[in-house]
C-alpha cells in the first residue's frame, strides 16, 4: 500500500476518552505503514505519552477548539483571539512539517481542513460528533469547514445520517469506518452467582448529558426494593462542571447507596473486571458508543440508553439491552431483569465478545484508516463500513 511519508494529525485534546483513544489508534495505524507522524495538540495531557510511545512527534500549538462556551456572546472575544492565533499557528506548522496529508480528528478544530487545502495538502476529516436532535443550522455550520476535506470519515451510520440531514454535500464524500476498540486478551469472566451487592459500573465523563445521575437514581430504586447494590463511577468532569460532581455526591449521600467516585483512570479494564454490569445512560446524542463495546469485550452485560450511536454500538448483542433515554426506572427494571436471569444472561457473554472482536478489531481499523489517506481511496457514502466487511 502506497502511503504518505509524513502525516500531520490534529486533535483537540490530550485526554484518554473515546475520541482521544481513536486518534491514538489512527496514529498507530499511520506509523505501522512506515509514515512519520506529527501530532498537533492544544495542550498537554495523558494522551501525549501514549502518542510518543507509538512513535509520533507531538507539538503543542495554539488552536481554535470549538466549545459551547465560546459560542455565547461573552465567549466571542476568546473565540476571535483563538481563531487568529490558531490560524497563524496552523499555517506555520504545515509549512514547517510539510506533510503529505493532514488528518483532522473531530469537527471541533474547524480551521485545519481549510488551511490544509489552501496549502495544497491532502486532508481527511474524521467525524466523531453527531447531535441529530440539535439545530440543523448549527450542525451545518459545524460541518461546513470540512467540505474542504478530500475525504470524510464518519464513525457510525448514525453520524453519517446526521451529516446527511445537516449538509448533504458533505455526506457525498463520507464513508463509515466503525471504531476499533482494544480489549484484554483474556478478560475476567463474570460471577456465576450474584452473591452480595449487584456491582454497577459507569465509565465516562461526569456530565449531565451523559446521564450519570440516572445510574444513581436507578441504583436507589433497586436499593429501595430490597436489592443490595454498589455503584462505581469512573470518570471526571470538564472544567467548569465541578458543580455537577457536587450534585452527584449529594445525590449519592441521600440515596442510601454505596457510590464510589473513582475518578479518571487511563485503563478501565480492572473496573470492568470487578463489575457485574455496565450502564451507559447518555441523555444527549452519541455518535458512537465505545464504552458499550468495551463492556461487551469485557464479558459484561450492558444497559444502554437509546441515544443515537450508543444504541447502534449495542447492535444485536444478546447481552446488551437498550432502554429509553432519560429513564432511570427503565434502567432499574432492566438491571432487575439481568439479576433475575443471571445464569442465562452470562451464558451469552462469550458469543457477544466474539462478535465485537470481529466488528471492532483495532488491527483492521488501523489498516482501513491508513488507507483513507491515499489519494486513490474510494470516497462516497455508499462505502462499506468496517463492521459490514467483517460480519
Amino acid at each position: 500500500m502506497s502511503v504518505p511519508q509524513t502525516v500531520l494529525v490534529v486533535h483537540p485534546g490530550a485526554e484518554l476518552f473515546g475520541s482521544d483513544r481513536m486518534a491514538l489508534e489512527s496514529v498507530i495505524g499511520f506509523r505501522e505503514t512506515g509514515a512519520r507522524v506529527v501530532v498537533a495538540l492544544p495542550s498537554l495531557g495523558p494522551l501525549v505519552d501514549e502518542l510518543r510511545a507509538a512513535g509520533a512527534d507531538v507539538v503543542i500549538v495554539p488552536m481554535l477548539v470549538l466549545r459551547k462556551s465560546l459560542l455565547k456572546p461573552r465567549g466571542w472575544p476568546t473565540l476571535l483571539s483563538s481563531a487568529l492565533r490558531g490560524l497563524r499557528a496552523a499555517w506555520r506548522l504545515i509549512g514547517r512539517v510539510r506533510p503529505d496529508a493532514v488528518y483532522v480528528s473531530t469537527i471541533i478544530v474547524p480551521q485545519w481542513p481549510v488551511i490544509a487545502r489552501l496549502r495544497r495538502v491532502r486532508v481527511v476529516s474524521h467525524v466523531h460528533e453527531a447531535e441529530a436532535s440539535g439545530s440543523r443550522l448549527i450542525n451545518a455550520a459545524l460541518y461546513l469547514p470540512h467540505l474542504a476535506a478530500n475525504r470524510v470519515i464518519a464513525n457510525s451510520r448514525y453520524t453519517l445520517e446526521t451529516i446527511r440531514a445537516a449538509l448533504p454535500a458533505l455526506a457525498h464524500s463520507s464513508a463509515i469506518i466503525h471504531n476499533g476498540v482494544a480489549s484484554p486478551d483474556d478478560p475476567v469472566a463474570p460471577r456465576d452467582r450474584l452473591d452480595g451487592p449487584l456491582r454497577i459500573l459507569y465509565v465516562g465523563r461526569l456530565s449531565p448529558r451523559k446521564g450519570v445521575d440516572l445510574v444513581i437514581d436507578a441504583a436507589a430504586m433497586l436499593h429501595a426494593g430490597g436489592r443490595e447494590v454498589a455503584v462505581t463511577l469512573v470518570g471526571a468532569v470538564f472544567d467548569g462542571y465541578e458543580w455537577y460532581e457536587e450534585q452527584l455526591r449529594e445525590q449519592a449521600r441521600s440515596s442510601g447507596v454505596d457510590v464510589d467516585f473513582a475518578g479518571f483512570h487511563p485503563s478501565i479494564w480492572p473496573f470492568l473486571a470487578d463489575a457485574d454490569v455496565l450502564v451507559v445512560p447518555s441523555r444527549g446524542d452519541e455518535s458512537f458508543g465505545n464504552t458499550v463495546v468495551e463492556g461487551v469485550l469485557a464479558l459484561r452485560p450492558v444497559v444502554v440508553s437509546d441515544a443515537g450511536g450508543a444504541s447502534e454500538a449495542a447492535g444485536d448483542y444478546i447481552t446488551a439491552e437498550v432502554v429509553p433515554v432519560d429513564d432511570a426506572k427503565a434502567i432499574a427494571d432492566e438491571l432487575t431483569e439481568f439479576a433475575a436471569h443471571w445464569s442465562q444472561l452470562i451464558a451469552g457473554v462469550a458469543d457477544s465478545r466474539r462478535q465485537a472482536l470481529r466488528r471492532h478489531s483495532p488491527d483492521v481499523y488501523r489498516i482501513v484508516v491508513a488507507a483513507a489517506l491515499q489519494p486513490a481511496a474510494h470516497a462516497g457514502s455508499d462505502h462499506t463500513s468496517l463492521a459490514d466487511r467483517r460480519t
